[in-house]
């Protein structure tokens, strides 16, 4: 599996699919501390109405995230890419703490610094019901 700084910009389409394909396998991991090194130091983010700055931010958010979010199973996939930059779409499920299940539809802009890390993010997302026998991932 590529670490997050063996696919660097400038992107072509296939190293851009392959950037997609490592950041949905480092969120499938649920491991904060693995997929925060995907990020710079300083790196930005929106995620839906939050704005937090930093590696440490990121995990402490995914870390809060993920025990509420439980059973988390992620797919990402390409939308768009230029120089540095990639755009993806996304859906994860989730179920809650009484056994409820959730699909997250979403959009995800994602800015590299020449290494390879994320700079910035900025993600917008729905959430939507669904029933267990509707799951389309980590089934």
């Amino acid at each position: 599996m590529p670490s997050p700084t063996d696919i660097r910009p400038p992107f072509t389409k296939q190293t851009a699919l392959e950037k997609v394909q490592a950041a949905q396998d480092a969120w499938n991991s649920r491991d904060p501390k693995r997929v925060a090194l995907a990020y710079t130091e300083d790196s930005q983010w929106r995620n839906r109405d939050q704005f937090f700055t930093g590696r440490a931010a990121i995990e402490s958010f995914l870390e809060s995230k993920w025990s509420r979010e439980l059973d988390y199973a992620l797919m990402k996939e390409l939308w768009s890419y230029s120089d540095n930059r990639i755009s993806v779409r996304f859906e994860y499920e989730w179920r809650n703490e009484h056994g409820e299940w959730f699909r997250t539809h979403g959009n995800e802009h994602w800015e590299f610094d020449e290494s390879g890390l994320m700079a910035q993010r900025d993600m917008s997302a729905n959430d939507v019901r669904i029933d267990a026998s509707d799951r389309r991932y980590g089934v």
